[in-house]
């Protein structure tokens, strides 16, 4: 079954996004304008695109593998809702020692569109019991 994202170019000259490659994840999100992230800094990127995520769904952004091997360039945040119709914008942080320039179409995260689920929420004075229990960073070695 395949399900149509719908996008809205906010500027003419941005691209749409597109899958590389059949059977891919996530698709590309490209920057609007020229940003540069010094090192240590973190920064929002306008993409020059809104979406229309269908109900049900959310966009997750996510770091482009080769920024945060190469340069760590790393993505902040990054739940789109399916109700959310702005734009859509990428923060970032810089934790190489270089300072990075992001062209104008230059990529800069990838989404993936997946399905959610929404449950109820409901208080409770008790958790149920797990062999794990309250064990948390570290607690199953190194």
């Amino acid at each position: 079954m395949s399900l149509n994202l719908r996008v809205k170019r906010l500027d003419k000259d941005v691209k749409i996004p597109k899958y590389a490659y059949k059977g891919d994840a996530a698709f590309d999100l490209c920057a609007r304008e020229e940003v540069f992230v010094g090192a240590g800094e973190h920064k929002l990127i306008p993409t020059g695109i809104a979406i229309e995520i269908p109900e049900g769904y959310a966009g997750l952004i996510w770091d482009k593998s080769s920024l945060a091997g190469k340069y760590a360039i790393k993505t902040l945040g990054g739940v789109i809702d399916s109700g959310y119709r702005g734009e859509i914008v990428v923060g970032l942080i810089n934790l190489g020692k270089q300072s990075y320039k992001f062209e104008k179409g230059k990529k800069v995260a990838q989404m993936i569109i997946q399905k959610v689920e929404q449950m109820e929420i409901e208080e409770v004075s008790e958790l149920t019991e797990t062999n794990r229990g309250e064990k948390g960073f570290g607690s199953s070695g190194n």
